[in-house]
């Protein structure tokens, strides 16, 4: 079955219309979204994973002080300084962060330096984009653009 488009919107013997014959179109899902590629599982464990460790406030407080020193990075000791939070707080949520990939550690002689791994962090970002910005255009990608800036 194919489907047009005109200034009034999609052609279809599947619409209906709503109120009454005033209100909205309504399709039915599959529609709209058949054309929909079903994204890597292994992408979509390890962006939920991301989003996890995220959700704790400390996480994503660590996480944008190590972009902010990027590409350095910080040694564990100024992070704890920075956000006064306690050593084994601290390490915990570095250890959270490095085992799903969004902060690498290096070690300098007796320091260890933890940096925001940007790689995974355009995955994630990209995992997003891809639905809201370019397939289903819910969020316009000029926006995205501007907010970044």
């Amino acid at each position: 079955m194919s489907r047009a488009w005109n200034p009034r919107g999609w052609d279809a013997p599947e619409r209906k219309r709503v109120g009454g014959g005033r209100g909205i179109d309504i399709f039915p899902y599959f529609c709209n979204h058949r054309n929909m590629k079903k994204p890597d599982p292994l992408l979509v464990t390890r962006s939920a994973d991301r989003f996890s460790a995220l959700g704790a406030e400390p996480r994503l407080q660590i996480l944008r002080l190590l972009l902010a020193a990027h590409p350095d990075g910080m040694v564990a000791g100024e992070v704890q300084e920075e956000l006064g939070i306690p050593a084994s707080t601290l390490s915990h949520h570095l250890e959270k962060l490095k085992q799903v990939g969004l902060v690498k550690v290096r070690r300098e002689s007796t320091y260890l330096w933890y940096s925001a791994d940007t790689d995974a962090l355009r995955e994630v970002l990209n995992f997003l984009y891809e639905e809201c910005c370019t397939r289903s255009r819910a969020v316009p990608a000029e926006s995205v653009v501007q907010i970044s800036r």
